[in-house]
């Protein structure tokens, strides 16, 4: 890791909230990308997840889902339910900024992309018991929309209009089909 990455990582951590922004901007920028160090802060990532601070908890599942595409020894498929958990977390704004980055462990691979629909899917289905269940479900359509966008597998597509015809409230189908009318 150069000294960049490691002084960005570092900055995560920062009390000063806009050090600690800035930082996840230029972490995120560098992992759009392969890097060779994503083991270096994999594991406190993990950790993070569970991390007392919500700021933490979502700043750890952005970075572990930009890190999929770095992750050759397939760590993702053991942390996968852990960033479902904290999609679930008492703090809907760390819940929602996880949900929505979600999306990027399809672009690992397509054993990862089975797995992220398959429990993408099944947060769709069991998500409307909780307080924000139509903004849950329309973020994961939403992460689907961008997965098709950016690897265009019709696979993706199909099961975002699946679970789209199912969505019984005709308001929130419509909503939720705009996202495919681009």
């Amino acid at each position: 890791m150069d000294s960049h990455a490691r002084s960005c990582i570092e900055n995560l951590k920062s009390q000063d909230k806009d050090v600690r922004y800035q930082a996840l901007l230029e972490i995120q920028a560098l992992t759009n990308d392969k890097v060779d160090w994503s083991y270096e802060i994999w594991d406190s990532l993990v950790q993070d997840l569970t991390h007392p601070d919500n700021h933490q908890r979502a700043i750890a599942a952005q970075l572990l889902c930009n890190l999929a595409i770095s992750d050759p020894e397939g760590r993702i498929f053991d942390d996968f339910a852990a960033l479902i958990e904290l999609t679930k977390d008492k703090r809907f704004v760390t819940a929602r900024h996880g949900l929505q980055a979600l999306w990027k462990i399809g672009l690992a691979g397509e054993r990862q992309k089975e797995m992220l629909i398959n429990g993408l899917a099944e947060r769709y289905r069991t998500c409307m018991q909780e307080k924000n269940g139509t903004l849950i479900r329309f973020d994961i359509i939403q992460g689907f929309r961008k997965l098709y966008d950016s690897d265009h597998d019709e696979t993706v597509k199909e099961k975002a209009l699946d679970l789209i015809d199912r969505e019984e409230d005709l308001k929130y189908r419509k909503k939720y089909a705009s996202l495919w009318k681009k």
